[in-house]
């Protein structure tokens, strides 16, 4: 088995994904042999997963995804099964100790093609159906927010963000992480993670890859406004980068029902925090920050900025 290359090159993130990725073809050879599943075209791959194709022995299309072993994405079964194809694509069997997942076929046709305020209304729209009550398996997303600004913290001097974006990051992530956690929140929710299924013979739209957690339902909004970047102040965009980034932020809040200073925090928090993600990569790397690390630091501070001002 052939690891696709987009995948192979997560190896510059650090050892964890080396060993990772060097188990994988046995990961692969070892589940599709326990549930009799043939794959049955290329494989794909998300940031931090792969991807095959297959058929079950009884003959119906599926997909079987490996993902990485890390915290996050421990509990996504578990969400899958809450939410039983609600909003999201349904889960058929599942492994958790080797990461492996079943799941309905869907076509491979996203939200990136989709106008971007379209888009942004389809997501706000799965919110309320993926926000269900919390459950007690989950962990707080309000634990991750601490340690993530912690490390941010340590790191203030060095992150290639403005000092005041920084302090004010850690204030806010202080003020949100004090309040109860209110819903099931996917986590990671963009145009890629959202994909074209049916449901009653109707075509709709399906959110995948959550990144499970118990938390606030405003922490949702941040993803849709860093991915797609590139459209903003463009032809397609219309308008410049701070109009188009506000544009969508206020299609989503009123999308989904969202208090909009809180929604609006919560951005800033999560930009800045994914900066400094791009930061720690390099420095665990052992090597300078790559031109499209300093291009994504820059794509996060523009958000954390367009939204306040």
């Amino acid at each position: 088995m052939t690891i696709p290359p987009g995948l192979d090159r997560q190896r510059s993130l650090g050892p964890q994904w080396g060993a990772w990725l060097d188990r994988l073809p046995g990961l692969v050879t070892e589940v599709t042999a326990a549930w009799e599943l043939t794959v049955d075209g290329p494989l794909w791959n998300g940031f931090c997963s792969l991807v095959a194709p297959v058929h079950t022995p009884s003959g119906n299309e599926a997909v079987l995804k490996i993902g990485l072993p890390d915290d996050e994405s421990e509990h996504e079964h578990l969400a899958l099964q809450r939410w039983r194809g609600r909003g999201a694509v349904r889960l058929l069997r599942a492994d958790p100790a080797r990461r492996a997942l079943l799941l309905e076929r869907l076509d491979r046709v996203d939200l990136g093609d989709q106008w971007d305020e379209e888009a942004c209304e389809i997501v706000g729209g799965l919110y309320a159906r993926l926000h269900v009550p919390p459950m007690p398996q989950l962990r707080e997303q309000a634990s991750y927010v601490a340690r993530w600004a912690a490390a941010l913290e340590r790191d203030a001097h060095a992150v290639p963000v403005p000092r005041r974006l920084v302090d004010q990051t850690l204030s806010l992530a202080r003020d949100l992480c004090a309040a109860p956690a209110t819903a099931v929140v996917h986590g990671d929710l963009h145009y890629a993670n959202v994909l074209l299924g049916d449901r009653g013979g109707e075509p709709t739209w399906l959110a995948i890859d959550p990144k499970p957690t118990n938390g606030d339902p405003h922490y949702e909004v941040e993803p849709m406004l860093r991915n797609r970047f590139e459209e903003y102040g463009s032809a397609v965009g219309g308008g410049s980068v701070r109009d188009g980034i506000r544009r969508r932020f206020h299609v989503l809040v009123d999308a989904a029902g969202l208090d909009e200073a809180r929604a609006r925090d919560w951005v800033v928090v999560r930009s800045i925090l994914d900066a400094h993600w791009a930061f720690e990569d390099a420095v665990r790397a052992g090597r300078p920050m790559s031109a499209d690390e300093r291009d994504h630091v820059t794509r996060c501070i523009t958000v954390a900025k367009a939204v306040q001002d």
